[in-house]
């Protein structure tokens, strides 16, 4: 309990106490000696807590380095890949005179009028689309006709 002292030795530290200060005085100094012990105790497991607090908190960082850095080396991996994967269109000479013709602005796809709408533009297709085919000759007044 006392680590290396004996029996004897503590009855001697107990009679040189009671000598020294008197009966009287002696619990109210074991009373102060023993809360002074208790608080060093708390600022010990406080310390001790905060201490092993700081060391995880540490820890945690260095786990999310590691976590991001290898988020970021994965998202790296993935756009290399995605690039890899489908090269860009090789334009020549004859390709972009195509797409400056009128037939070549006809087959380019065309955005919704949702999207066109959110982005302010119109909606009007940029070239017309082919007129349609005029009513036959033989019927003047079109398939609607009410004549018999």
């Amino acid at each position: 309990m006392f680590g290396s002292l004996g029996g004897t030795e503590l009855l001697a530290i107990l009679a040189l106490a009671l000598i020294l200060f008197g009966p009287r005085r002696l619990p109210e100094i074991g009373r102060t000696l023993a809360k002074g012990l208790n608080e060093f105790r708390k600022a010990t497991n406080d310390f001790k807590t905060s201490l092993e607090r700081e060391v995880d908190m540490e820890e945690m960082r260095d786990v999310r380095r590691q976590v991001n850095d290898t988020v970021a080396q994965a998202r790296s991996l993935a756009r290399g890949s995605i690039l890899d994967a489908a090269p860009p269109p090789m334009r020549t000479q004859a390709s972009t005179e195509t797409a400056a013709s009128p037939a070549a602005a006809a087959e380019l796809p065309v955005a919704h009028d949702a999207d066109k709408a959110e982005s302010g533009e119109s909606t009007v297709p940029a070239t017309a689309p082919p007129a349609a085919d005029p009513p036959a000759a033989s019927d003047p007044d079109g398939p609607n006709s009410t004549r018999d």
